[in-house]
């Protein structure tokens, strides 16, 4: 037997995923996910499912099944994930990323939190229910798309827009980014997903005149550049609550017994989280890259910078408009991607059906909804009209920043977190 065989197969699943590298760059330059969808469509075979597959582009491979329900007559619910993950520097790493080391309790790798820990809950909850000879409540639809990491437009967009037919009857879906527990003060409460940030990738352009490094030169692209980008990166976008947040909010305030009225004051009281919620109450505006020049004596004629955006829902169009009043009009503004914002109501069936869930397996600990500052491809299939969530559970150690790990070094999930969650996941399809 070989180091860990041991380990619950929920924590196997997702250290066999992890060892898969599904890196993804970004703007058509990735690894492709087919061999961990291939991976993910045997595991569908090994519990009497037929997978189906979509690579509308070479190597960007989507995989889905169904599984019957008990009741035909409900609306069929979506599980889903993404295969792929960010970039990992081995060197800043104290492992392997892509090894799936095993210590201190713990799952290590890239994508042990984004989200091929989720991935591998969904499957063993399947496996789970169909192994013990039962069926879930409704017929469930298991999607895992490619090229989330860059917004899904070679994996969940194409999907959705060519394959609809896989989802057929569902109007509602579940994924990443919720149902994980946080710290507050010295009390334990779980934040479940009902909204999304918008996301606007853009490039600022700046131009000027080329020359040589050592004139005066006050035509110079990357000062303009510069300037611009400093500018938008120091913008101290305002608090703006959403009915989300408010309830947030709301709620942190009650459990830390905070008086104040600032939101940021507030989410200060969920310790290693409130960085995460923080960025759920305003627009943000974050440079994320430079390119510019070729050589150390010569001023480029031009310079470009990338700047992530992520705004409120409904508020896309306004904050364009501002970041061209902040850069100035002498800066081209190139929209590379954008997609929309999310919010549904905290309430209904299914909400009742997590915080159930929660409630069996960790009784007495609240449950908040909040609004995830990044998203996720519940984007794409809220194209179709389907409601979705982020309840991926975990209950976690007080002292771990768990959202800190989200495309962050040392990416990490506790195996009984990994344990708690495949035990609510499987609790919700067989009663929901």
């Amino acid at each position: 037997m070989s180091v860990h065989d041991d380990l619950p197969e929920v924590a196997r699943v997702a250290r066999d995923l992890i060892r898969f590298d599904t890196t993804n760059y970004g703007e058509g330059r990735a690894n492709g996910e087919r061999e961990a969808a291939e991976y993910v469509g045997a595991y569908l075979e090994s519990i009497g499912l037929t997978p189906e597959y979509y690579e509308p582009v070479p190597r960007r491979t989507n995989v889905m099944a169904r599984v019957p329900g008990r009741d035909p007559d409900k609306p069929a619910l979506i599980l889903h994930g993404h295969l792929d993950v960010v970039p990992a520097v081995a060197a800043d790493w104290s492992v392997d990323p892509f090894e799936g080391v095993v210590q201190d309790g713990m799952l290590w790798g890239r994508g042990a939190v984004d989200m091929k820990d989720m991935n591998a809950m969904i499957l063993t909850s399947v496996a789970e229910l169909l192994r013990s000879g039962e069926r879930p409540e409704r017929d469930l639809i298991l999607t895992f798309f490619a090229d989330e990491e860059n917004g899904g437009v070679e994996g969940s967009q194409l999907v959705v827009r060519d394959r609809a037919d896989w989802f057929a009857g569902a109007t509602e879906a579940i994924s990443e980014v919720g149902g994980y527990s946080i710290g507050v003060g010295d009390q334990r409460a779980y934040l479940l997903q009902v909204g999304e940030k918008a996301l606007i990738w853009i490039r600022l352009h700046a131009t000027g005149q080329a020359g040589h490094g050592s004139r005066h030169h006050p035509d110079n692209a990357v000062t303009r550049l510069a300037e611009a980008v400093a500018a938008l990166g120091r913008v101290g976008w305002p608090v703006e609550l959403t009915s989300t947040t408010r309830q947030l909010v709301g709620s942190l305030a009650e459990l830390s017994g905070t008086l104040a009225d600032d939101p940021d004051a507030i989410a200060d009281t969920a310790g290693a989280a409130s960085a995460f919620l923080r960025s759920t109450f305003r627009t943000t505006t974050n440079p994320t890259g430079l390119t510019a020049g070729y050589k150390h004596n010569v001023i480029p004629d031009a310079a470009t910078a990338a700047i992530d955006i992520r705004t409120l829902p409904g508020h896309e169009d306004e904050v364009l408009a501002q970041v061209q009043r902040i850069v100035g009009d002498d800066i081209r503004i190139e929209v590379v991607h954008r997609d929309i914002g999310l919010e549904v109501p905290f309430a209904g069936d299914l909400v009742d059906a997590m915080v159930g869930a929660l409630g069996r397996h960790d009784p007495g600990i609240p449950v908040i909804p909040y609004l995830m500052g990044g998203g996720t491809d519940n984007k794409a299939l809220a194209e179709l009209g389907i409601a979705g969530f982020g309840f991926a559970p975990l209950r976690l150690p007080a002292d771990l920043d768990f959202t800190g790990m989200f495309h962050g070094v040392d990416e990490r999930v506790p195996i009984d977190a990994l344990v708690f969650g495949q035990r609510v996941l499987t609790d919700l399809i067989r009663t929901y």
